[in-house]
């Protein structure tokens, strides 16, 4: 693996930062924790692979290998190899990867886990009941797509880029963090209960928003650029409070889509929300569809409202606005009865998630842990810049401790181990 030219005038520009507090340990303290890639720590011997902090009684560390994954599922470009992942010499602890704006459609390179080596290891959280936070921290260059998790979505989806695939699978998704998907430079957390599509949709709709986004920043910017430039991206679920959350330097925030009937993607959640309404009253709705599938509903709790606004009032028709934790509805009612609703915004962050999350059978129907990029049939660039760690928990980290962890990227420091040669 090769460092960046500037390297060294980083170096002598700046040293050896040392933050407050030992950074590594920040993160390996915390409880809860899966896997730590610091992009320093790595075999001792053989192909020096980066490795992960594990918990001490942990059987393994899981080593990061270096693939294209169109050469696999196309059997088009070259294989990839660590030299593929420049590295910057300094980061929140000490080093950090680039995942390049590659021009070439047929190489998209990632660094990953097998799904061999994880499968029923702790880093593969799934089931019923299950917590999951995934950090990473990032500058993020360009594009809105993968940061880190098991998020295999498939080469199976007929479209264009899939002409010509000749390993197709279905997708295998599980958890992930993206840098933000339909909201470019937030934190996006995504999780799937059946590692395919959602509301009938051919795509995972899972998801949340922070109300943050991170600013682009060009990945060959000078180096006190880029000093000021890292962020912590995060995501947690928490499975007892059924939500999925966002963060992004250590906050969350509130984040609302409105009319997302109208939305290009949401609105197959919208459609799932109002197909649930209809299912609950007895007579045929207008627009009910009695053949779409109970288990893909979206209908947050809505016991209480936490607002009411009287928006039209005329005899006794009266047409309520009504906000509750995850929707915002329409009501009209005659006579102080219900006689429609519309659902006018569902929020985006927290997300409510009441599922758990799939669970691969075997090591042949699950997907890898990937970092920078996943499986897909798109086979888009996405995400471009740099990501100085990654860490998993399995468990929903407090706001408190998201912030410790986000404090980390605000002291970046220089001296990881050398490369192989």
């Amino acid at each position: 693996m090769r460092r960046v030219a500037f390297l060294g005038w980083c170096l002598a520009a700046f040293g050896p930062v040392a933050p407050a507090a030992d950074p590594v340990a920040t993160v390996t303290e915390i409880p809860g924790l899966v896997a730590f890639w610091d992009f320093t720590k790595r075999e001792p011997g053989g192909q020096r692979r980066f490795t992960a902090h594990v918990p001490a009684d942990s059987s393994i560390d899981y080593p990061l290998d270096a693939a294209n994954y169109v050469r696999e599922f196309w059997g088009t470009g070259r294989d990839a190899t660590y030299a593929d992942f420049p590295e910057l010499g300094r980061g929140p602890f000490g080093n950090a990867v680039r995942i390049v704006k590659e021009s070439d459609p047929d190489f998209r390179p990632f660094l990953f886990v097998p799904r061999a080596v994880l499968h029923d290891t702790p880093l593969d959280i799934k089931g019923g009941g299950r917590s999951v936070t995934v950090v990473a921290w990032a500058i993020r260059e360009n594009g809105n797509h993968a940061l880190a998790g098991i998020w295999h979505e498939g080469t199976d989806l007929v479209q264009k880029e899939t002409q010509g695939v000749r390993k197709v699978q279905r997708g295998q998704r599980q958890y992930a963090l993206f840098a933000g998907l339909n909201k470019e430079g937030s934190a996006c957390g995504h999780v799937s209960e059946n590692g395919a599509g959602s509301f009938r949709n051919k795509y995972a709709l899972h998801k949340c928003n922070s109300a943050a986004q991170a600013p682009a920043v060009p990945a060959d910017s000078a180096p006190e650029e880029l000093d000021a430039a890292w962020r912590c991206f995060a995501m947690t679920l928490d499975h007892e409070k059924e939500k999925l959350t966002g963060w992004l330097d250590g906050v969350a925030g509130d984040r609302w889509l409105t009319d997302p009937k109208n939305d290009r993607l949401l609105r197959s959640a919208y459609e799932a929300y109002m197909q649930g309404h209809f299912a609950r009253t007895p007579d045929r709705e207008p627009g009910e569809d009695r053949t779409f599938p109970s288990d893909q509903f979206y209908n947050p709790p809505e016991e209480e409202p936490v607002s009411v606004r009287v928006v039209a009032e005329a005899d006794e028709e009266r047409t309520e606005l009504r906000e509750y934790r995850y929707t915002q509805v329409r009501i009209v009612l005659r006579g102080g009865k219900e006689t429609s609703r519309d659902l006018v915004a569902i929020r985006l962050n927290p997300w409510w998630y009441p599922h758990g999350i799939y669970e691969p059978k075997d090591d042949g129907s699950g997907g890898p842990f990937t970092i920078g990029r996943v499986i897909h049939s798109s086979r888009g660039v996405g995400f471009t810049g740099w990501i100085g760690g990654v860490a998993v928990f399995d468990r929903a980290l407090e706001a408190g401790e998201i912030e410790r962890l986000a404090a980390v990227a605000r002291s970046p420091m220089s001296g990881g181990p050398e490369p192989p040669e």
